[in-house]
């Protein structure tokens, strides 16, 4: 059995499937999450998968590792990743498996794991190759699967936890992702008129890609919301875990806005807590969290690391750029989950006549998208190094090196980090008005051209 380091990433495992992502890896996997699931007295363990046409086959491989070590499986079906999480806790097993390619392309598939109510990564996840390579020997007496209806209570906590103000009128556009069928009920329940967007699952995704962070993705929702009587539009990715949102006029109100309105309603009840945001994020974040009342903490990038963060604050939100929003107060228990954010954002809206106003009324600034360097793989992390060792900014107001170097000006700022999951270095700047954005990019460019002079820059 081949088995490339490379499906070994930083959050999750994710591959090719057929190629380097196998049912014989999925096996593989099964027995070291078996075997370390013993380890840690964990009996029993949840999978789902998502809607992919590999999903199936994976998760049936992954299920008979996992029973082959002894340990018992909850089989949930096709749910979206969130579901899962949820899952984990409702059986208090606290440990589970999402097959799941995310926001990858069709041919991609991938296992988002939990053990003991952490999230693995980073070496976490390396440790399961070695322990695959050292060869596993299967239980004596194996575990059973055991076919389980999670989608009913998830549904059931959802709409007992979550009130609206008022009935809305509301598009979703779910990509042909998981989410579709959950979604579509979920806000029919909390009293919603729903205008459904490629809400069938087809694991082919003939519409578009299922991922609400890149804008060619939502325009088919920006077109529905501008020309129908639908109040607001929610837009989810394949799997379920992150959130989009555009308004009446087709402005799209990217995630580290959201939270500005998720940590306002949050702080109204929780004072002085913390609200954790990733290195992404705008930094007009930090001052509105300030005003409301709490105490804005920075994190590396990752939700994953978001989550470890989360554990370790107790910090009633978190959220990061990408659209992974957690919800840590009394009524969720801590996990990234798109539909439920899309329910809570909706709560807010609905004590208001006019939701897009409330939205576009949010701080913004003039920024870039997410931008990216291609390089050889390892030498992105190597070139982040340099930056960090090399560079110094005499005329910023702040240099952050917690993941990457983010360089804060009075008008702006810069970031450059390494990707965790793919050989690029992400880049994004923001400035208080286009000038200032356009300054920061020259001075910003100069800098790591000052590194690298044979670097092409994307700006």
């Amino acid at each position: 059995m081949q088995l490339d380091a490379s499906i070994f990433k930083a959050y999750d495992i994710r591959g090719i499937v057929d190629k380097t992502l196998t049912v014989d890896v999925a096996y593989a996997v099964g027995q070291a999450l078996g075997q370390l699931a013993q380890q840690n007295q964990v009996k029993t363990l949840c999978v789902g998968r998502d809607g992919r046409l590999s999903g199936p086959k994976l998760a049936d491989a992954l299920m008979k590792g996992i029973v082959s070590m002894g340990i018992d499986v909850k089989s949930l079906g096709m749910v979206p990743t969130p579901v899962l999480y949820f899952a984990t806790f409702l059986t208090e097993c606290g440990s589970g498996v999402a097959v799941t390619g995310s926001h990858n392309p069709p041919e991609y598939n991938g296992l988002k794991m939990m053990m003991a109510k952490e999230t693995l990564h980073g070496d976490g996840i390396k440790a399961l190759r070695e322990r695959i390579l050292e060869g596993i020997a299967p239980a004596e007496v194996a575990g059973t699967i055991e076919e389980i209806d999670v989608v009913t209570p998830y549904l059931e906590k959802v709409t007992g936890d979550v009130k609206l103000a008022r009935p809305m009128k509301i598009a979703i556009d779910c990509g042909n992702g998981v989410t579709g069928p959950i979604a579509v009920e979920m806000f029919k329940r909390l009293g919603c008129e729903v205008t459904a967007l490629y809400a069938d699952v087809d694991g082919h995704f003939p519409n578009h890609h299922p991922d609400p962070s890149k804008l060619a993705n939502l325009q088919d929702l920006i077109e529905t919301v501008k020309t129908t009587d639908v109040e607001v539009g929610l837009a989810f990715d394949g799997d379920g875990d992150r959130l989009g949102v555009v308004t009446k006029s087709g402005q799209v109100i990217f995630p580290d806005r959201q939270m500005m309105l998720f940590a306002a309603d949050i702080l109204s009840r929780h004072p002085g807590k913390q609200i954790i945001y990733d290195v992404k994020c705008t930094r007009r974040l930090v001052p509105w969290i300030q005003e409301h009342g709490g105490i804005p903490t920075i994190c590396c990038t990752g939700h994953s690391l978001v989550k470890a963060k989360l554990k370790e604050t107790g910090a009633p939100f978190a959220g990061e750029m990408s659209g992974h929003l957690f919800f840590n107060d009394v009524r969720w228990p801590g996990f990234d989950d798109g539909l439920y954010a899309g329910a809570r954002i909706l709560e807010i809206l609905s004590r208001h006549e006019d939701p897009s106003a409330v939205l576009e009324a949010l701080p913004t600034a003039v920024n870039t998208p997410e931008l990216n360097i291609a390089m050889a793989e390892g030498e992105n992390k190597r070139f982040i190094a340099r930056l960090q060792q090399e560079l110094k900014f005499d005329d910023a107001k702040d240099v952050i090196t917690i993941d990457g170097i983010r360089v804060e000006w009075e008008d702006g700022f810069a970031l450059a980090r390494s990707s965790n999951t793919t050989p690029v270095v992400v880049l994004r700047l923001e400035g208080d008005t286009p000038e200032a954005l356009e300054r920061i990019k020259t001075r910003f460019g100069d800098a790591l051209r000052s590194v690298e002079p044979s670097l092409e820059l994307p700006f």
